[in-house]
């Protein structure tokens, strides 16, 4: 019974890994440093860069990751400025106020 569990929690950590192994170099990357590479890559227009972050982790992790640092960014833009977050969005994306 012990085997069955140990397997099926080996399954489970397996599955909730977030990097694919590339063999490449020893150390890993999480998906919050992926998505900080890929995002200052994006901005400078680095193509390498992009390529390279990308392959850290998975599209989905990679995806969640993107998404918390804007919305991370969007909160520390609208404390900055003392304007709601819906409004820095907004202007950030050049749409007007709603």
């Amino acid at each position: 019974m012990w085997g069955r569990i140990r397997k099926s929690s080996a399954r489970l950590v397996d599955a909730l890994r977030t990097e694919a192994p590339t063999g490449r170099e020893g150390r890993t990357h999480n998906l919050f440093e992926a998505a900080a590479a890929y995002v200052s890559a994006c901005a400078e227009d680095d193509q390498d860069r992009i390529d390279e972050a990308s392959a850290w982790v998975s599209p989905e992790a990679l995806s969640f990751g993107v998404n918390e640092l804007a919305c991370r960014a969007v909160i520390a833009l609208a404390r900055e400025r003392d304007e709601s977050p819906r409004t820095v969005a907004r202007a950030l994306l050049g749409l007007p106020v709603a």
